[in-house]
């Protein structure tokens, strides 16, 4: 796995949730991004990596509960 393109890929998932023209497609560039997150911590996990649980975190950060919590400061 070439992690510099993973986590390249990951930090453009979260670039674009941020400028996302509606919140489906933010939800859907968070989804993408947690599913990287998932990729990359079950490979530095095997590896038996220190970081591996900052991405399982990572992962683990639902975007439906980040939309709900969204929603209830508009």
């Amino acid at each position: 796995m070439d992690l510099n393109h993973q986590y390249a890929q990951h930090q453009r998932a979260l670039m674009g949730a941020e400028c996302a023209a509606n919140d489906d497609d933010r939800l859907a560039k968070l989804l993408k991004a947690s599913h990287i997150a998932g990729r990359i911590s079950e490979f530095q996990h095997g590896l038996g990596a220190a970081a591996a649980c900052a991405w399982s975190k990572a992962q683990f950060a639902n975007p439906a509960t980040q939309a709900k919590g969204f929603e209830a400061t508009l």
